[in-house]
């Protein structure tokens, strides 16, 4: 015969100095903490477990929207908002998932097109610089589609990357905002970009909201920044993993 026993704390000061108190309204046992007072559930009931959890998030990133979630899962779609973001804040910064760049390291840029709202007024900009050598992404930003939001990207870039030779296509800004002794302008039949160009043709087949003729689209920019960094965090997670 095997025996266990469990010994239970209070959840709000950890005292072992607890006793039966009944059950709440759905039955479940209660307890008193002698020492600061607390009324408790004795065993809080989780509704939706952590492997549950996972598996939610692992299928945010697999083409398919909230309201789509919510059908499959049975959770609404604001729960899942919510853990998104907690999870995301659980990760690495995206500089600590960045391999070490050499010096023969180029950045490919470039720029896709969504929008948050509707079509006619929300039209946005993700801009990207991907490592050519390691398909990472080293910086993005998420704005408008001018001068001003490629100055943001560029700004992102970290320090070590930044003195590694560009490319992009001809879009005016980048030869505005970009160091001319690193930037090159170059058009897409020269390959020069087609790793970012094949990136951005990924994004667009696990993310919903980047599909160009979508309504799985986002309500607002934050919720497609969090979207966003956490694709862009387990892609250069998984670039990591191969290359350790």
């Amino acid at each position: 015969m095997i025996r266990q026993i469990i010994t239970y704390t209070c959840r709000t000061c950890g005292s072992p100095n607890i006793v039966k108190n009944g059950t709440n309204k759905c039955g479940n046992p209660q307890y008193h903490c002698k020492d600061c007072g607390a009324y408790r559930v004795l065993q809080p009931q989780e509704r939706y477990p952590p492997p549950q959890k996972a598996t939610i998030l692992r299928a945010c990133s697999e083409r398919i929207s909230l309201r789509g979630l919510q059908r499959v899962f049975g959770v609404h779609r604001h729960t899942v908002s919510r853990w998104l973001v907690t999870h995301v804040r659980h990760l690495p910064l995206l500089v600590d998932t960045l391999l070490p760049a050499q010096d023969k390291d180029v950045l490919e840029l470039d720029e896709a097109w969504t929008f948050v709202g509707n079509k006619t007024t929300g039209a946005c900009w993700l801009w990207t610089a991907l490592c050519r050598r390691t398909r990472q992404i080293v910086a993005f930003f998420i704005g408008a589609h001018d001068e001003a939001a490629c100055q943001q990207l560029w700004q992102r870039v970290p320090p070590a990357y930044a003195a590694c030779a560009t490319r992009s296509d001809g879009w005016r800004t980048y030869t505005a905002v970009l160091p001319a002794e690193q930037h090159r302008t170059v058009s897409k039949q020269t390959g020069e970009t087609a790793h970012q160009e094949r990136w951005y043709n990924s994004l667009r087949q696990r993310l919903a909201r980047y599909v160009r003729k979508t309504l799985s689209f986002s309500k607002s920019e934050v919720a497609l920044y969090w979207w966003t960094l956490k694709f862009i965090l387990e892609h250069n997670r998984h670039r990591l993993s191969l290359t350790l």
